[in-house]
């Protein structure tokens, strides 16, 4: 299937793709001042215009030649098969409403069933673990399938990669969750990696494909941070394996307990003398466990 094939299987009698999704974009690229572009000014636009499509805010001809630009560079990089979601129309993750700034619009590859999956739990942590921080996530993961869990992460090199590897070698599903458009691919040595979960599984992006081409990395590294936000909100736990003082994860901490999750953070983090992030959240709601049985006690008990 090609790009047009999969623009066409998303028409519908009441919205036109092509316009939908080169006005979010022209909404992120070719702002006319009536928002600056970042996630929460959008949903503020989107909050003060309840109910209105992305078409509904942006001239149908500029919509149009943002929609053509985003095909043409997919094309260029041979990104294949994609679709999207917009909020308010069916088949939009509700889970993503628990989020402060609800996404508009978000891009994706592969099974949009896993979505859906009826336990999906983030695996997450910094990029350059400990070899027993490695050892540890691969073991998560791959109990986690076992007892029929959907492994969700973000991509990223260390515990991320190790997740989804895992999750894919037991015979499990997973979900990336990236923090680039879908035609890029970070770190670089994952772009293999990247290919096989947006064809045999589920490739994530909320990323706006012009704005970040126009953007400096100095300025698009913070797409990252909100990614994790989103991860959160598309499952019901997340797992912190481990995590420095300043580690971006700590975003998704705190935006799993602001939006009514669980979050477990392994033994070992309180056990670091150099880590005080732990104890903080703990005493906001952050379950400290030790091995998959306090998780899947913890999950399962819809008190804890």
């Amino acid at each position: 299937m090609n790009l047009d094939a999969s623009l066409n299987a998303l028409d519908s009698s009441a919205v036109s793709p092509m316009l939908e999704l080169g006005a979010y974009e022209w909404l992120w690229a070719r702002s006319d001042g009536r928002v600056k572009p970042s996630f929460r000014a959008i949903a503020q636009l989107f909050r003060d215009n309840p109910g209105l499509l992305p078409s509904e805010l942006v001239p149908p001809d500029q919509a149009m030649a943002c929609a053509r630009e985003v095909l043409t560079r997919f094309r260029k990089r041979d990104v294949g098969p994609f679709g999207f979601r917009i909020r308010g129309l069916e088949d939009y993750p509700s889970p993503l409403e628990d989020a402060e700034n609800p996404l508009e619009f978000l891009y994706y590859q592969g099974n949009w069933d896993l979505a859906y999956s009826p336990k999906r739990v983030a695996i997450v942590g910094t990029r350059e673990p400990s070899d027993e921080g490695l050892r540890r996530t691969r073991k998560l993961a791959s109990l986690l399938v076992k007892d029929g869990y959907t492994v969700v992460s973000g991509l990223a090199r260390g515990v991320d990669t190790a997740a989804h590897e895992t999750a894919i070698e037991v015979g499990g599903e997973t979900i990336a969750v990236i923090g680039t458009p879908l035609d890029q691919a970070y770190p670089k040595e994952n772009a293999e990696l990247q290919r096989r979960i947006a064809r045999d599984y589920l490739l994530v992006s909320q990323v706006p494909v012009l704005c970040h081409a126009q953007r400096p990395p100095t300025v698009n590294r913070f797409f990252f941070p909100e990614r994790n936000i989103t991860m959160s909100a598309l499952t019901q736990a997340t797992v912190i394996v481990e995590a420095g003082e300043t580690s971006g994860t700590l975003i998704q901490a705190r935006a799993a307990l602001a939006q009514g999750r669980k979050l477990f953070i392994l033994d070992s983090n309180f056990r670091n003398p150099k880590l005080t992030w732990p104890a903080r959240f703990a005493e906001i709601g952050a379950i400290r466990v030790k091995d998959f049985e306090d998780i899947k006690s913890a999950l399962d008990d819809p008190t804890a």
